[in-house]
């Protein structure tokens, strides 16, 4: 209990921490996301509407701590300020557009390429010298030395433009309103594969690699010897006591990728166009939205600090040693 209330508290602090760079950089910056705003659209607007819309961006008049302290208390709300690309939508409106399809396709292939990386190498390490050992992890490496745009640009060639497999882009097609939910089922998933491939293709060997080489350090344990001399079936060895073991590195390995996952497949999206949280972040660049890469940047801060709080607590579960 103790190591997991000394993880809280070291992620709280991380948390204040981010929240706090999150207000200040902004403020470092010449200009406001108001005058930007004006800017942008080329008007004019007299002083009294103009500290208004400041007020609405959450620069607040008063001193710095006044503005912290408002800054703190509107996030602790889940108010994230107006989005300057999309005024007059709220920051958290328009992320909450783009979260659900970062989670479902950066889940989605997460799941994939963790499972099927894992489980290869767990194969491939317990016949090490076979087949499997010799041909997949030099084929998969293959692949992820290709520059991550080049192997999404490639699939989308191949199987979207020359065989016309799957969609090109976008996540949904528009003409979908009024049709049965199975028939927008079956439209998202066959948007879904390309990027989601492209995803698995690029990470499922650094997943199979960790884990061959964690299982072959924990295969020359006495353990695994032990277990061996008392006539236990080779099965279990393998997966009861070999890959739990072996599996530590991988669990804490998936803390940051589940943070990749929020923060949206970048390349990804940008080459399907995917409108997930990935393409809101070029978005918000492209349109100088100060308060939507404020929230972006913070849901992906929290996010990651999420994903390795849990992590954190499943290597407890896993490897009492770390319960110390």
């Amino acid at each position: 209990m103790n190591a997991v209330l000394r993880r809280l508290g070291f992620y709280l602090v991380s948390a204040w921490a981010s929240v706090t760079l999150d207000f200040a950089i902004p403020r470092l910056m010449p200009g406001d996301p108001a005058a930007a705003l004006v800017a942008r659209f080329n008007g004019e607007m007299s002083p009294e509407a103009l500290r208004a819309l400041r007020r609405a961006f959450g620069f607040v008049p008063g001193s710095t701590l006044t503005q912290y302290a408002s800054y703190v208390t509107h996030v602790a709300r889940g108010d994230l300020g107006l989005s300057i690309a999309y005024f007059p939508a709220r920051v958290s409106d328009v992320i909450g557009t783009g979260l659900g399809w970062s989670l479902g396709l950066g889940g989605f292939a997460l799941l994939i390429s963790f499972t099927l990386g894992t489980v290869l190498g767990v194969v491939a390490a317990w016949r090490r010298g076979g087949r499997l050992d010799s041909l997949v992890p030099p084929a998969l490496s293959f692949l992820g030395a290709f520059p991550y745009f080049w192997l999404a640009m490639l699939v989308l060639y191949l199987f979207g433009f020359t065989l016309r497999w799957f969609p090109l882009q976008h996540a949904r097609a528009p003409d979908l309103l009024g049709t049965s939910a199975l028939t927008l089922v079956v439209d998202v998933a066959r948007h879904a594969v390309l990027p989601a491939a492209a995803v698995v293709l690029s990470t499922l060997g650094g997943w199979m690699l960790t884990m061959r080489g964690s299982m072959l350090a924990v295969l020359g344990t006495h353990a695994i010897k032990l277990a061996t001399a008392k006539g236990l079936r080779p099965r279990r060895i393998m997966w009861a006591y070999a890959a739990r073991n072996a599996l530590l590195p991988s669990v804490t390995s998936l803390g940051m990728a589940l943070g990749f996952v929020v923060s949206g497949s970048l390349l990804t999206e940008i080459v399907f166009s995917y409108p997930g949280l990935g393409y809101l972040l070029v978005q918000a660049v492209r349109n100088q939205d100060y308060p939507l890469l404020q929230g972006l940047f913070l849901m992906i801060t929290f996010a990651v600090l999420a994903a390795n709080f849990l992590v954190d607590l499943v290597v407890i579960w896993l490897d009492p040693r770390a319960r110390a």
